[in-house]
């Protein structure tokens, strides 16, 4: 049995969990969310702004948690694309 593969996402320059963050991030300065997660605020601006296009997974459930309720959803509603 072959498995359907559906294109929900135009994948071409930033992985979706990215987008989501980034409106998470909505008034949330880089150096704050840096010092919450442990995150560099460099690593954070290549995230959104810079040449990053796949963050490690452990950094972006560190910057999710830093960003509390809002961040968790942020990462629940990217991986199940709602």
């Amino acid at each position: 049995m072959k498995a359907k593969l559906y294109k929900t996402y135009a994948f071409k320059d930033k992985d979706p969990v990215i987008d989501h963050l980034r409106t998470a991030m909505n008034g949330h300065k880089y150096s704050k969310v840096s010092n919450d997660s442990g995150v560099s605020a460099g690593t954070l601006a290549n995230w959104f702004e810079g040449p990053t296009k796949r963050p490690q997974f452990a950094t972006v459930a560190a910057v999710a948690k830093s960003l509390g309720p809002d961040g968790v959803r942020a990462i629940t509603r990217a991986l199940t694309r709602k």
